[in-house]
This record gives structure tokens, sequence and C-alpha cells, in this order.
């Protein structure tokens, strides 16, 4: 029987209201008046404070109050020009003309009238229910359920599966540790007071960067990272920083920087493990006991499989590290309590699946998986609830229902599903075929975000008929959308907030009214199913108050059944926030299987990890063979196409945002230079191409070009760029559409390669590109993202304009048609 939480902290100050965030709880004062920051002193007029018991709260909060009523809010529904004159169709306009406003009536009347039409006319299969995770932390109001519900009930959709942060691992890791297995190396990873107690040095592939562990799916109450690692630096813990980027690992830790070649760790790892084998330091008795398929990597590592030894010195000639710094990391590794880790960052690149796997037989050979302290992670640093201890507690959820559509895309093939309807491709084992998408619904996420090769995602998006977008601002993806239906933001509705291992559930009140004329999804999408046939069933007759008592009680009842007392809902929503039971500080992942494998095997074929997959080698795939291997990518310093491009840029994560939520608000802007996002790059560098600290830069590649603010620092590794993903992207107008974008911003996407990182898994790989950078002379054209499109009033078109056009073929993906 669980025992009843201990009280929780002092309530927020009188008239506060609690609501929360993927970064973190917080209350809001509205019109206070007050400026200031996080750590007690209130935001702007939102009066925002953190949680009281939060003893590292987020400086991302310092974004809210500016982007709340920020210029680039959808205040009124409206619709692309050129589709309310012309109707449905594939064109190349979008993101190139006015929006016209119009009322919710006559925008819900077109909205619902074209999903019935492309479903009777194509079938459901051809609606795609384009949705991501990161709206909002709220529970109810998560865009990404709320879509999902409606189309399921609307009869069906083609939905996208895993996620850019992890496309790779996602599907590589349950054929190594199981599908329970997986779970635990991505939720369950060993504790931090686990590893502060245990661990003697830390290899950390792709460092743990202190800027990403604010934040959480659904939220953090209590961010205990940041304290973690100064317990660490406290303990004496030794961590070797592989990356080439210093600011990977927070300052205070007793660190060794290894300024890896980018795109290489795989081989360093290779060349660890080579070491390891060669002078006997490998744990032969756990291989044997715990893993399948060791003696056929080991012919691999010494050379008996094709003749090539991956030792320290073929390594280091690969990576751009010593090869007697790679030998005595390898020694200290064997003689210490180690536990080595990968950043998911690592396995957004081509080949991706490799450092992971790689990562994993390298922790197997050292015998410490299951031990205290020691083994393998995967995500310190990525995400804030990777070794969290908080309750690992499902919270309240809207239910979806079942999708009656089989098809489904992998999240990073969206540009192929789009421009390549009837073309196969391969996904773990199966050959799929994309299915001919008539219509785009998206709501929650920004594509223009998260995907790569902006150029070719903006002809993707001029393929559909009809492309329907729910956004609280005028996003790059709203700007390419037909019908654009405004959102509330978290602030201006109810909801129930709480994030994976979080210590707390948090009544998120209504704050401030709608912004405009915006709405929730859900008030959206039942004025949608109302008209389609099924409001009924989608809301279940239940206010969005409703829904709240019905999930929450639904929610408590399951807690109490274990013995938990848990508040009524009215007590819950007037204290603001319930402190959830307790969870183990101390946990090990994998201890019980290394204890007893028979008796508690992993759901793999052998039962045990397995280094070499006999089911991923029959699959007979070049980019991702049984087991873990050193493949060159087609994009990284030492290969022939850095002749032309010979700097590495790597778009990693903001610290100034979340993806790209709130670009506009204070702390991002406030990093910009000269009012684009920061570049850096070391000053060697920097010199060779006559660039100064300030000094606006364009970066380019054969995908396209983006403006950005030079930030010299010897923080990099020479030869690499840092530009973070999340800049609103802003494309300067052109006459070619095919022609590669400049985007005025920033945005490092325009750079990227839109290819999968293997035929295995078919994940991102926007992580790296290669480019060239020069001074940008002359005048720069201006950013104008942070400001709303054309927008012309509804009497504009008059409405004998306003009739459908009835789509006949498409034409080439490659030539969309204009209306």
């Amino acid at each position: 029987m669980t025992s009843p939480p201990a009280p929780g902290p002092a309530a927020p100050p009188a008239g506060s209201l609690p609501t929360t965030s993927h970064w973190g709880a917080y209350s809001v004062r509205p019109g206070t008046g007050a400026g200031g920051g996080p750590g007690g002193t209130p935001h702007g007029d939102l009066g925002i404070r953190p949680h009281p018991a939060d003893p590292s709260p987020s400086p991302l909060l310092g974004n809210i109050d500016g982007a709340l009523r920020h210029p680039t809010r959808v205040r009124r529904p409206a619709v692309r020009r050129g589709w309310l004159e012309h109707g449905p169709g594939p064109t190349d306009r979008r993101g190139q003309e006015p929006f016209v406003e119009i009322g919710w009536d006559e925008a819900l009347d077109l909205t619902a009238a074209e999903l019935a039409r492309v479903r009777d006319e194509h079938g459901p299969a051809a609606v795609f229910g384009g949705s991501y995770g990161w709206a909002s932390a709220g529970r109810f109001h998560h865009a990404q359920s709320q879509l999902h519900r409606f189309l399921a009930q609307f009869g069906g959709y083609t939905a996208s599966r895993n996620s850019y942060s992890l496309g790779a691992s996602l599907v590589l890791l349950p054929h190594l540790v199981g599908a329970a297995g997986a779970q635990a190396v991505l939720r369950a990873a060993s504790s931090w007071p686990t590893l502060i107690a245990h661990t003697e040095l830390i290899v950390a592939f792709g460092g743990i960067p202190a800027k990403n562990v604010h934040v959480t799916p659904g939220g953090v109450t209590r961010h205990r990272t940041p304290g973690h690692l100064d317990a660490l630096a406290a303990a004496g813990t030794r961590v070797a920083l592989i990356s080439p980027l210093r600011a990977d690992l927070p300052e205070g830790l007793d660190t060794d920087w290894h300024a890896i070649v980018p795109a290489t760790d795989t081989a360093l790892m290779l060349g660890l493990a080579h070491t390891l084998l060669t002078e006997g330091l490998h744990d032969r008795a756990f291989l044997d006991r715990c893993t399948t398929g060791f003696d056929t990597f080991a012919r691999y590592l010494d050379g008996r499989a094709d003749g090539t030894a991956r030792s320290a010195d073929w390594a280091a000639a690969i990576c751009g590290l010593d090869a007697s710094r790679i030998r005595a990391l390898a020694r200290r590794m064997a003689a210490s309590r180690t536990l080595v880790t990968v950043t998911w960052s690592l396995q957004r690149i081509q080949h991706g699946e490799q450092p992971v796997w790689a990562a994993l037989a390298l922790a197997a050979m050292l015998g410490q998986i299951g031990l205290p302290g020691g083994g393998f992670g995967h995500g310190y640093g990525s995400m804030g609830d990777v070794g969290d201890h908080g309750p690992p507690l499902r919270l309240p959820h809207l239910p979806q229902g079942p999708n009656p559509v089989g098809e489904f895309i992998p999240c990073a093939r969206i540009a192929d599903l789009l421009l390549r309807p009837g073309d196969t491709y391969d996904y773990d084992g199966e050959t799929r075929t994309y299915p001919d998408i008539r219509l785009v619904h998206w709501a929650g996420g920004n594509p223009f975000h998260h995907h790569q090769d902006l150029g070719r995602l903006r002809r993707a998006f001029g393929r559909p008929d009809t492309v329907i977008v729910h956004e609280p601002h005028w996003t790059a993806t709203a700007r390419h959308a037909d019908i654009v239906l405004p959102t509330t933001t978290t602030l201006e509705r109810e909801d129930l907030g709480g994030g994976r291992r979080d210590t707390h559930l948090i009544a998120m009140h209504r704050a401030v009214d709608p912004v405009g004329e915006a709405r929730d999804d859900h008030a959206i999408l039942a004025g949608l199913a109302g008209r389609l046939g099924f409001g009924e069933r989608f809301t279940e007759g239940r206010t969005p108050r409703a829904w709240l008592e019905h999930l929450y009680g639904s929610w408590r009842e399951e807690l109490r059944a274990t013995g938990t007392d848990v508040p009524e809902f009215k007590e819950f929503w007037t204290a603001g926030d319930y402190e959830l039971p307790t969870g183990t500080a101390e946990f090990t992942l994998f201890e019980d299987f290394r204890r007893d494998p028979v008796r508690h095997p992993l759901d793999t074929p052998s039962g045990r990890i397995e280094i070499t997959s006999e089911a991923v080698a029959a699959l007979g795939l070049a980019d991702c063979p049984g087991h873990p291997v050193w493949l060159e990518p087609d994009e990284w310093t030492g290969g022939p196409a850095a002749g032309r491009h010979p700097l590495l840029l790597i778009a990693n994560q903001p610290a100034t945002r979340l993806h790209s939520q709130f670009d506009v608000g204070a702390l991002s802007l406030g990093a910009k230079v000269s009012g684009r996002e920061a570049v850096q790059l070391h000053p060697a560098d920097a010199a060779a191409r006559a660039i100064r600290d300030g000094d606006v830069v364009r970066i380019f590649n054969d995908r396209g070009a983006v403006l950005a603010g030079a930030v010299l620092t010897d923080g990099v590794r020479p030869g690499v760029l840092r530009l973070p993903t999340g800049a609103w992207f802003d494309p300067v107008p052109q006459q070619d559409p095919h022609q590669p974008p400049l985007c005025a911003h920033g945005n490092p996407n325009t750079l990227t390669a839109d290819v999968p990182t293997s035929r295995l898994t078919q994940g991102c790989t926007g992580q790296h590109a290669l480019v060239e950078a020069e001074k940008y002379t002359g005048d720069p054209p201006p950013v104008t993202v942070r400001r709303p499109p054309p927008l012309l009033d509804g009497g504009a078109v008059p409405r004998h304009r306003r009739a459908a056009r009835r789509p006949t073929a498409h034409p080439h993906p490659d030539q969309p048609e204009t209306p």
C-alpha cells in the first residue's frame, strides 16, 4: 500500500493563478506591471513566478509574457486568397499569398465541407493527421490527442509514428534490448542519486547539455537535474566529454574534453572497444551470460572479418583525437565504475543507429550493465526526466480511440509522403507504400521547424489539395496553409498539467481572455464534428470543464485503488496542485536482468542484449548491418563533399526556447545577433573568412542559405559551426519557387538534408550539414517573420468568387499547378 504524500509547499501568492508548461510549473498574476525573470521576480504584466517547490526554475519562463499578445498572434480565422477564389488544388503559391480573414461559421463550414469532400472522393487515408506532441503541457488540450480523436471518429487518417528527437532509437532499441528494455532505457534510466553515489567515470558522447534539462513533455515541477550535476561535481565524478562543443557539459565538473570530429563517435567507440578486446580488459563472463553475438562483433573489431582492425590508431585518423588518448580512456573506463551515455542528438544523423548500438556494445564489454553507477545510458541531458526519480505514473489523458485506417509514416518522412505517392520504402523489416495525401490537417507542432531541407518541404506542402492548420501564431506552417484556425495558448483555457516522472499534477487555471477570436482545439474540432454528424460522439456531451472533472475523477479512482489518498476535484482545483506519491530515489537500469538473466530475460529473440542481431542482419540493409559498424556519412568533414562545403554545421537544440516555441519571446529575442539567430564559430574559421563578432554571416550549401549573427568562441572545434534550431523560417521572396531558399532569420533546416538515418528506422538526420560561410556584404534583407502576413478583410473577396474548384488530376510533384 502506498502512503499518502507529504504536504506540498506553500501555495502561490494570493491572487496568483497556477499553471504549467513543458519547461516547468509557474503561477500568473495578470496586470502586476512588474518586470523581471525567474527565481521569484514577476515577468512583465503577467507577474509570472516559478512554482515554489522548484529549486532551479527555467529561464524559458521569460518568453511567455512577450509572446502572449505579440503581433504574430492569429486573431481571426483566415483563408489563403487563392484557395478562397479558386478552390482546392495543388499550388506553388502557399506561403506567398495574402490571407482573407473570415468569420468562424464560414471557416468551419468551409473546413468541414473540404474534409468531407476528400474523405468521400479519395477515402480517409487521403487525409494526413499531422500533429506533434509539444503544443501544450495540458493533458486535455493536448492538440495531438484532440486531433487524432476527431479524425478517428471522422473515419480515419494516415498517421505518423515515432519522433524527430528519437526516430532511430525508438526503432533500433527494441531489436537490441526488447520493447520493454527500450522503454526502460528511455524512461527508467539509472537515477541521478544512484550515479552520484556510485559512478566514478562518465563517458558522455554528446555530453550532458544543461540547456535541455529544464524541458519534459508535460513539464517538470521540481527541476532537480542542475542540483544533481552539482552533486556529481562535489562527489568527484570525472567526465570524459566527447563532443565538438565545450558547452555540451556544464562548468564545474571534473571534465576531460575530447573535441571530436562531428559524426565520428562510432569510430571512437570502436577504437575504445578494440583496446578493451586486445588488452583483455573486457568482461568475457558478462558477455557470455548476458549478451549474444559478441564473437561476430569481435571479428569485426580485430579485423578478422574484413582485414581492417578498428584500433585506436584507425579511430584516431577518423575522429581527430590522439590514439594514445583513446587507449588511455579505454583503460580508465575498465578501471572505474563507468557509465557510457549517448545523447539523443547523436542518432539524429545519417547512420544514427550506429553510435547508440556501439555505445551499448562498449558498455557490455565493460561488464557493468546492471551495476549501480555503471552501464549504459541514452539521453542524460537530452530531456529533463532522464535520470529523474519522480513517480512513474500515467497522468489523466484524453482517449483518442482506434484509427480505422492502418496507414502511417515515420514522422520524418512527411515530405516524401507528399511528394512521392505510390512509391515504396523500407521500414523496420517492412516494405510500405506512401498513400496519396489530398488534405493535411495539422494541429500542434511546426514542421517548418522540425523538418529538414525546408525548400523541399515547401514544394511538398504545395502538392495537397488543401492544408488546414490550427495555430496561435503566424509561424511558417500557418503561412503555408490554406485555412488557418486561431487557437488559444495555455493561459487562455483550463487544463490539467504534468509531465513524465513529474512530482505534481497542476491545476492549470485560465489567466487571461483569448487573444482576438482564438478558440481552443477542442471547441474547433467539436464545431467541425457537429457539422460532420458526430458532434455528440466527439464531446460525449461534456464541456471542457466537465472533461477535466471526468478525467481527473477516473484517474483519482485508479490511484485510490492502490491505497493513495487523492483529493476530490474541487479541492485539487482550489489548491492549485496535487503532490504525487514519491518515487524510489535509487534504481539501476537492467539490475534484475543482470542478477538473473534466466528469470528476468529481455524480450529479444535471445532473451539477452543483442550485440549482433540476427533479425537486423537478415534484412540485408547496407546502411544498417547486424552489428555496430563505422559507416561514413555523406556529409562530414572527412568526406569528399567537404571540398566544396568545408564547415560542419551542428543544428542542436536552443538554450533560449523550446524548439521554435515563443521565438518572439523576450529571452529568445535577447539572444539574437543583428536581429537574427546567433551562429557560433571558431576564431580561426572566422579569421580565414574576415568575419568579426556581430557580423551578419551568410551560411550556404546547395540546398539553400541562411543569414545569422556571428559569435566567435573557442568553445567549438575548428571547422564547426553551431546554429541552433527554432528560428522561425523567414524565406526571402523569390520568383522561382524551385530556387534554393534564403532564410533571412537563420533557420538551419534550410541547410539540412532530407534523408533518413537508415532503411531500418527512417529517422531524422537534421543534426548536421556541410556548409560554407562568408561575411554578408551590403544591406541584408529584413527579418519579416515577426509581423503577420498580409491580411485582407473578408469583404475584399466577393462571395461569388468563392466557388470551390474541383481538382482533376495531380500534376507531377516537382511541377505543382498554380491556380
